[in-house]
């Protein structure tokens, strides 16, 4: 076995900063937000960074909390440079991708960050490879088809997807998030802290049948402004019920245990100290206060 590598290095007691990332309404880094100001929380957050400044609700949440907001505009950023489209999909994309990541490392060297929370941040960026970054995604990673995570992608593409194949529920998962190379197999490939609880699918009466030939029908590139159809609307609809019922209730919980030092690697095995001990695992099952390990399959 390979040695066992602490995910978030011993500081010498000190409590680890963090800095919360978030595009948008905020309300994952808002319960995040909420629980930092309870005595005895293992952590200390140190800043907010947006990459959406006039859109997201950074601004207002730094000033509720008493936070400095880090803002750096990757639309502005992409048109001062040339580009009408912000993605990493060329070679000049990934490094200007690159250059606007060097501009947040550099805002937020002086507030010495131990890891950060990617809390609805939507761009890819290398700071993942920095310090370590946990990233909440809309979907089940431990459901596997062909041997690969499935439920992967953007918005509410894990809810579609997880619609189309017929599942009853919904989960939540937390990530390590890794540092990207521009390559599809990127995609939400890293260690998973934790899966939420989970959320039972609603599809308001329509037949499983129906929603597959819908999707089956559409054009095959995805129109500005997304599938203006039935799919689309009951993954949103299932998509916001996940958010409360899953996303609410695994990350504020692994942002806790990661601040405690409870994770761990050997290889790639995820490890998990239970009562003191580590412990190989698959995931855990993190709902609010409550702990359930998901043991790996070559656990004695």
């Amino acid at each position: 076995m390979d040695e066992l590598a602490m995910l978030l290095p011993a500081l010498a007691g000190k409590r680890p900063n963090v800095a919360i990332f978030l595009s948008g309404a905020g309300s994952n880094a808002e319960r995040i937000l909420q629980q930092s100001q309870d005595l005895g929380t293992p952590f200390v957050l140190r800043v907010l960074v947006t990459d959406a400044p006039e859109r997201s609700r950074a601004r207002e949440l730094g000033s509720l909390y008493g936070l400095p907001v880090i803002e750096e505009d990757i639309r502005a950023f992409y048109l001062a440079n040339g580009e009408k489209l912000v993605s990493i999909r060329t070679e000049k994309a990934r490094q200007l991708r690159d250059q606007w990541s060097g501009l947040l490392r550099a805002k937020l060297a002086p507030h010495a960050i131990d890891f950060a929370v990617f809390a609805g941040f939507v761009p890819l960026t290398n700071l993942t490879a920095d310090f370590p970054c946990l990233n909440v995604h809309p979907g089940d990673l431990t459901y596997l088809k062909d041997g690969q995570r499935h439920l992967i992608g953007l918005h509410q593409l894990p809810v579609e997807l997880a619609i189309l194949e017929g599942l009853d529920s919904l989960r939540s998962s937390v990530i390590l998030a890794r540092p990207y190379t521009g390559k599809g197999e990127d995609m939400d490939n890293g260690p998973i802290l934790g899966i939420s609880p989970e959320v039972p699918i609603d599809l308001q009466g329509e037949k499983l049948e129906d929603l597959r030939a819908l999707a089956a029908a559409r054009p095959a590139k995805r129109p500005a402004g997304g599938y203006q159809d039935r799919l689309a609307e009951l993954a949103a609809l299932n998509l916001e019920r996940l958010k409360r019922g899953g996303d609410w209730q695994v990350l504020p919980g692994v942002v806790r245990d990661f601040a405690k030092g409870l994770y761990a690697l050997s290889g790639d095995q995820l490890y998990y100290r239970v009562a003191g001990k580590f412990h190989p695992v698959e995931t855990v099952v993190v709902d609010g206060n409550q702990r359930e390990p998901v043991f790996a399959s070559n656990q004695a």
